[in-house]
């Protein structure tokens, strides 16, 4: 069947044309309603697993071997908290977070909010940018320049996705996901971790921390864990589903999250444990470019298979995020400006926007830049973080919004703390990286 051009439409991506979309019938088992649910917190998982967190996973490991893998849990834990408020808001006040903004602010308040949302929408692709074109460059030897202009062709693949709906979307983003994990899980058994340091790893450890470097990598690892995206895309696309009760639908998405974002918090750990076996290990505990670990790959665990796979990772994990970034768009403009456009002109908008910071940071500063400009990428979405928390967690304790579901004492407590900690943790990166 010849390829053509989907028509112009907004469906299946614009949140008012999608909810309740993906049927979840009377009568079904557990298992099948679990089925039914699962979806949308593949869509968020993505975001945590993307190239903007490899630079800080591999140097973490390969300079202070497994110590730090508990840092990469508590983010994975303090994750599930935050995007759990965004699924409660989508489905009891049956709005998304920008939405939800706009209704309840000024209209300056709104557009300076847009704003910054639409700069980490751009500051995500053009981490995925850089993750895809440098995949091109280690698999295949594409120059860096001509493989961000190669991503460009990813818009062909969302244009095609076009009226086929969110559950095929999920089924691609499931099979990149998986991908992910098949590559990393093969990789760790040709090197052969050692498996009561990881455990000991995973134990919180202040000491740990008392190297001012390792308390600036940890910072990275948070500030590169929790996408402001993310939420705005989670409050929108569980509402695709629509169960009989919101306490139901409430119970199998919180489900449907904690598992998603497990597996992710399970590949960052790969990453740094992967770095801390093959590099650390070996002496080798300088290396915080990802094009240095893929070279090294190969000649420490004298496997070819560790580096190839290690590539086609990188290369899935780039393109993963450039479907969720599409639909997280498209929630951002119709939630802040009540506009929407076919998904195709968003995929257009965003990804030229992306081309030219990253094409311009590899021509002006050279190959060996990307991991500077994946770091510049984690410091601009580092800085709007907090507008997006806060609206969030202000909406989801708000009784005459959220009512009987409201978030109780315990769990406000915890997410302003958290708030508390991102806020100062990305200051001090921020006052970190400028001197």
């Amino acid at each position: 069947m010849p390829f053509s051009l989907p028509r112009v439409a907004t469906a299946p991506f614009c949140p008012s044309e999608v909810r309740g979309s993906v049927a979840v019938p009377e009568g079904l088992s557990l298992p099948a309603k679990l089925m039914r649910f699962a979806g949308p917190g593949l869509l968020v998982a993505v975001g945590y697993m993307d190239p903007g967190n490899w630079a800080t996973d591999i140097e973490a490991g390969s300079r202070y071997g497994y110590d730090l893998l508990f840092v990469v849990l508590l983010c994975g834990l303090g994750a599930i908290l935050l995007q759990s408020l965004a699924m409660r808001l989508g489905i009891v006040a049956e709005r998304d977070l920008a939405r939800m903004a706009r209704e309840r602010y000024s209209p300056a308040a709104t557009h300076f909010l847009w704003v910054l949302a639409e700069l980490a929408i751009v500051a995500t692709d053009v981490a995925e940018v850089l993750g895809s074109a440098l995949a091109f460059n280690l698999l295949f030897g594409v120059p860096l320049w001509a493989g961000v202009l190669l991503t460009g062709l990813d818009t062909i693949i969302v244009l095609g996705l076009k009226g086929h709906g969110f559950r095929q979307l999920e089924a691609i983003v499931l099979g990149l996901i998986a991908t992910i994990g098949i590559c990393f899980l093969v990789q760790l058994i040709i090197a052969r971790p050692d498996l009561p340091a990881v455990a000991r790893g995973l134990v919180p450890s202040l000491p740990a921390l008392r190297d001012p470097h390792a308390l600036y990598l940890s910072i990275g690892i948070l500030g590169a864990t929790v996408m402001p995206h993310n939420l705005y895309l989670h409050s929108a696309v569980v509402q695709t589903r629509v169960a009989g009760s919101k306490r139901e639908a409430i119970r199998f998405a919180t489900a449907d999250i904690v598992v998603a974002l497990i597996l992710a918090t399970i590949v960052n750990g790969a990453i740094l444990t992967l770095a801390a076996a093959t590099f650390h290990a070996s002496g080798h505990q300088g290396v915080a470019e990802i094009e240095d670990a893929y070279r090294l790959l190969e000649s420490i665990t004298g496997a070819a298979a560790a580096a190839l796979l290690f590539g086609i990772a990188l290369f899935a994990s780039g393109q993963s995020a450039t479907f969720t970034g599409t639909v997280a768009g498209q929630v951002i403009l119709e939630g802040f400006l009540d506009l929407k456009i076919p998904c195709w002109q968003r995929r257009v908008i965003t990804r030229g926007l992306a081309l030219g910071p990253a094409l311009a940071g590899i021509m002006l500063m050279g190959d060996h830049a990307v991991g500077r400009l994946l770091v510049l990428t984690q410091v601009v979405l580092s800085a709007q973080l907090p507008f997006t928390l806060y609206p969030l967690i202000r909406f989801t304790s708000d009784r005459s919004i959220m009512g009987e579901y409201a978030t109780g004492f315990v769990w406000r407590i915890a997410a302003w703390l958290l708030f508390a900690l991102i806020v100062v943790a990305n200051l001090w990166l921020l006052v970190r990286l400028a001197g």
